[in-house]
């Protein structure tokens, strides 16, 4: 037998490849020898792979085959992720190119939808780690929403929740508007962006919810965040605005009295800085959550996780609340032409 010059894996891999599984060389039933087990990291069902799969699974599979050799009863148990957020981004393209609507569907019509989708495009990366030669027992194939596998994580959650080891709290999380879910940190993408810096005057009031005429200047990329504003922070240390610690100024627009604190927080800047609990980790995480931001607190999303008015009170702002929903820099454009005409807006650096 001649040997080709070249090495044709089309020659070869599949060949053996079917070989090895029409033997069930790598299928697995408990015995006698010492148990060897792999649950494979399951990819995302709606995904293909990339090089952080093809590095992850050689060495899961390096492992399981030396695993083999040494006569251990070894199992690579493959399966796929539902990937809930991305498989639904996915079935709502696939129904509003059918001129379907979510929002029109029932829970259990959706899930049709997502079933059927999954079981069209899921097997994917499956096929293609059988043909990176994945030595995976593939008649133990699982998916993270099979029946048995959702009641084993519903049972988990119960089990741990009754020991008092998962309850609920207030947290700051991620949300996707258009998802209406929570998202990892890991799925957000920060970006650098060109932007301008305003500076609004926030005047002291009087003690009687009216404002004097001396006033303190906060400055922001984000003017219409002040709506959420819950108070005023400043460095303790910064004689400039002793004076006015203890003291109440008035949340622009809204005419809301908030506090003004004084923590380390505020590090000694031109300017005192806002507290806006639902705004950012920064606030929510530093120390004066803790000791000014609670009882100031607001709901800050509505059924459409979308900013509104509410979230402060029935003063609002009317020109804010026909916003509601909108886009940034819609609300922006709201919010900043209304500083202008009350004489809040006291420069713009571009």
């Amino acid at each position: 037998m001649e040997l080709p010059a070249k090495y044709d894996p089309a020659l070869t891999e599949d060949k053996w490849y079917a070989y090895w599984l029409e033997n069930k060389f790598f299928h697995s039933e408990p015995d006698e020898r010492e148990p060897y087990t792999i649950v494979i990291p399951p990819p995302n069902v709606t995904g293909i792979l990339h090089m952080g799969h093809v590095l992850n699974n050689t060495l899961n599979d390096v492992l399981i085959r030396k695993a083999r050799m040494d006569g251990k009863n070894a199992c690579w148990v493959p399966g796929t992720d539902h990937a809930s957020i991305a498989t639904e981004n996915k079935v709502v393209q696939k129904l509003a190119a059918e001129g379907i609507k979510k929002d029109d569907l029932t829970r259990e019509e959706f899930l049709k939808h997502a079933w059927e989708w999954k079981e069209k495009h899921g097997g994917i990366i499956l096929s293609q780690l059988r043909k990176l030669g994945a030595s995976c027992d593939w008649d133990r194939t699982k998916f993270t929403m099979d029946p048995e596998l959702s009641d084993a994580v519903i049972s988990t959650f119960v089990y741990f929740y009754n020991k008092g080891y998962i309850y609920r709290g207030v947290r700051m999380v991620n949300w996707d508007p258009v998802g209406l879910t929570a998202v990892s940190d890991e799925e957000v993408i920060h970006k650098d962006t060109v932007s301008k810096f305003y500076h609004l005057r926030y005047f002291i009031s009087d003690g009687n919810g009216n404002p004097t005429d001396k006033y303190i200047i906060i400055a922001t990329t984000r003017p219409e965040t002040m709506l959420g504003d819950t108070g005023v922070c400043v460095n303790p240390n910064d004689d400039r605005y002793k004076h006015i610690v203890g003291k109440t100024v008035i949340l622009p627009l809204v005419n809301k009295e908030i506090p003004v604190v004084a923590d380390d927080y505020a590090e000694t800047m031109p300017s005192g800085i806002t507290i806006t609990g639902y705004n950012g980790t920064s606030d929510w995480d530093s120390t004066i959550a803790s000791k000014w931001l609670t009882q100031y607190t607001y709901t800050s999303t509505n059924d459409n996780a979308k900013a509104t008015a509410y979230l402060l009170d029935k003063n609002v702002w009317s020109g804010y609340k026909d916003s509601s929903g909108y886009a940034e820099y819609e609300r922006r454009a709201y919010v900043c032409p209304c500083c202008r005409v009350l004489a809040l807006k006291n420069r713009i650096v571009e």
